[in-house]
């Protein structure tokens, strides 16, 4: 039986160093764990000069395991699938290992199989998890990580799993609701920019050379209607650009911290929009940081996670003076009142949790409650935007009909005069 040489730390913090007989090396870090132990470090005893060449030959033939070529981040559905998936296999009793093998090969070609190969010898090499998975932040991010730690300090990596999995479930079908809700109203006035733009870059110009050759006097809406197609003729570049143009401002101010700030708070101050972007942002740090919590993860730790993860800078500047109050020996609520970037009801709630060491749970329900709202928010936005494109478009295209028409009525009685 292969003898295995481990490093860890018992509950009080302190380093262990001994050796242990076992199978295998998965074999090895459950008897470890047994013992109330974490490890940190593990690798088989070699035996003799030949087995240090045979290990070194093993993984130096590793080392040539080929990568497919990958560009950015893996997506959050085929992160919730993982999740699932590995929490699935656990709670199953297969070993770490072997199941990050399986999925491994159950992997398209991609970051993530690219991601899971080098997992998969890091952990053979000894490393923990969370160790493994923090070597490639494309993949697995800092919560992500953070909260694996956790479960293996705590010991319960299998409940972590299947918490991780329910919390990015959960914040990727409300990002799915929302997306999903916008798809028609921006379709609708893409399609409508569309026709706009087609009529007053090819129909305008052809009524303006009947209007010239019969010497009609024009009134004001139509002038204003040639000239704004004389614009889109002349100047089409302009209004391509420009949008590009607003983006990469947007993109730029966005580098810069009193510019993302600004822009974030006027995004919050825009009437509907605003209020579902103040209350998915609330849903989603709230849950984080209760997920967190919940999972053992310290309070400093997981402020600083959430804010680095809320998406909007007023929520940062807020999250940011909530670490500083905890590090001064006050209370979540109280800064968290004066951010006024909340209701009440939350700060109550976050309040009593403190007070009745119930923290996790009251942010959870803070969330699902929000998660709620957002949902009923985004249905009364696109209720509200139908009718309202329906009166714009109708109003634009009026304006062009009539822009026209009044120009020909006018020619048709001078003719018939």
């Amino acid at each position: 039986m292969p003898t295995f040489q481990y490093e860890a730390m018992d509950t009080t913090g302190r380093e262990v160093k001994d050796t242990i007989d076992a199978n295998t090396q998965e074999e090895a870090q459950q008897l470890i764990r047994q013992k109330g132990y974490f490890v940190t470090k593990i690798s088989e005893r070699s035996k003799g000069g030949g087995g240090g060449k045979k290990k070194a030959a093993g993984k130096k033939g590793r080392g040539r395991k080929k990568k497919s070529f990958t560009i950015g981040k893996i997506s959050t559905k085929q992160l919730c699938t993982f999740t699932r998936q590995l929490s699935t296999l656990q709670d199953a009793g297969l070993p770490v290992l072997r199941s990050l093998k399986i999925l491994e090969g159950q992997c398209k070609p991609g970051v993530l199989k690219n991601s899971l190969g080098d997992v998969v010898e890091d952990i053979e090499s000894g490393q923990t998890l969370s160790e493994a998975f923090s070597k490639h932040p494309k993949a697995f991010d800092r919560l992500y990580c953070n909260m694996i730690k956790a479960g293996e300090a705590g010991g319960a990596l299998e409940a972590i799993l299947q918490r991780l999995a329910d919390f990015k479930e959960k914040a990727q079908s409300l990002k799915r609701r929302v997306k999903s809700a916008m798809v028609y109203p921006a379709v609708v006035i893409t399609v409508a920019v569309a026709i706009v733009g087609f009529i007053l870059y090819f129909i305008i110009p052809k009524f303006e050379a009947i209007f010239k050759d019969f010497g009609v006097d024009l009134p004001g809406m139509t002038i204003f209607l040639i000239g704004a197609s004389h614009f889109v003729v002349q100047k089409f570049y302009v209004v391509i650009l420009t949008p590009i143009f607003i983006w990469i401002i947007i993109k730029l101010l966005y580098r810069n911290k009193t510019g993302a700030y600004i822009c974030d708070r006027i995004l919050l101050m825009i009437p509907v929009m605003g209020m579902i972007v103040e209350k998915s942002t609330v849903a989603r740090t709230m849950r984080t940081l209760g997920t967190l919590v919940q999972s053992g993860v310290p309070i400093l730790e997981s402020l600083t996670i959430v804010k680095e993860t809320a998406g909007n800078a007023v929520f940062e500047r807020a999250f940011q003076r909530i670490y500083d109050s905890i590090r001064e020996g006050e209370s979540i609520a109280q800064p968290l009142r004066e951010s006024r970037i909340v209701d009440d009801i939350v700060v109550n709630m976050i309040d009593v949790g403190e007070e009745t060491g119930d923290l996790d749970s009251m942010l959870n329900k803070i969330a699902d409650n929000y998660d709620e709202e957002v949902e009923t928010a985004v249905e009364s936005l696109v209720s509200l935007l139908e009718p309202l494109m329906i009166v714009v478009l109708g109003g634009i295209i009026g304006f062009i009909v009539i822009a026209l028409f009044l120009p020909l009525i006018q020619l048709i009685t001078k003719l018939s005069g």
